[in-house]
């Protein structure tokens, strides 16, 4: 698979996204490693602010001064695990996550989900990713039991695919970064009052697909 050495930027700081114990973590040696931002699709318009539900920030697409209201969102391809780094609605999902921009990366894995199938592996996956962009969602809800149970869940998903793929990662993402990730988003404290409609990176990991692929 085509890789390339893309602009990349450290990880923003979890201090960006105000007090709390984020900072504190420790992260494990194998998921540390090479722990830096880098766009999938860099030439790809990010949206000026993320819903965050209940904060006053307007729907995307029901209000009129919603980011995306006047822009219906494509069809996505269905996501196979041999031809991940050609989905383009999974990698800006990612970049979504990776961002901060939680609520679109639900909404853009959501419609992939659909698109791929809820009973294939591709989709059990996708449906771990789903979760795991809830949990950030429920972050900036300040709704802790919501990001407990979604983080979880999303753990408990990304189990069940390992058993059943048999390999360290699946579509560019290691098993063991997708098990930390799901049990630290269980576990932290997280910041309150944060400024609605800014994204904002809360947990302390990205999710990096290696190789990162060339688009």
């Amino acid at each position: 698979m085509a890789s390339k050495k893309a602009d990349v930027e450290k990880c923003p700081s979890s201090r960006d996204a105000g007090k709390g114990s984020l900072e504190k973590l420790a992260v494990p040696p194998e998921v540390q490693r090479g722990v830096r931002f880098v766009r999938l699709l860099p030439a790809a318009e990010v949206p000026r602010y993320t819903h965050v539900p209940g904060s006053g920030t307007p729907h995307p697409y029901r209000d009129p001064r919603g980011h995306s209201y006047s822009k219906r969102p494509q069809s996505p391809k269905g996501l196979k695990e041999a031809q991940w780094a050609e989905n383009r609605s999974y990698l800006m999902a990612l970049d979504y996550f990776n961002l901060g921009f939680y609520w679109e990366a639900h909404d853009e894995w959501e419609r992939l989900l659909r698109a791929t199938g809820a009973d294939t592996l591709c989709g059990l996956f996708v449906k771990g990713l789903v979760k795991m962009a809830a949990a950030g969602i429920k972050v900036r809800e300040e709704s802790i039991h919501g990001v407990r149970r979604h983080a979880a869940s999303a753990g408990e998903v990304f189990a069940d695919v390992a058993a059943e793929s048999d390999q360290d990662k699946f579509c560019g993402l290691s098993f063991t970064l997708l098990q930390f990730a799901a049990d630290r988003a269980a576990q932290l404290a997280y910041p309150t009052g944060l400024e609605a409609g800014r994204p904002l990176r809360v947990f302390p990991f990205l999710l990096i697909p290696e190789p990162v692929p060339l688009v």
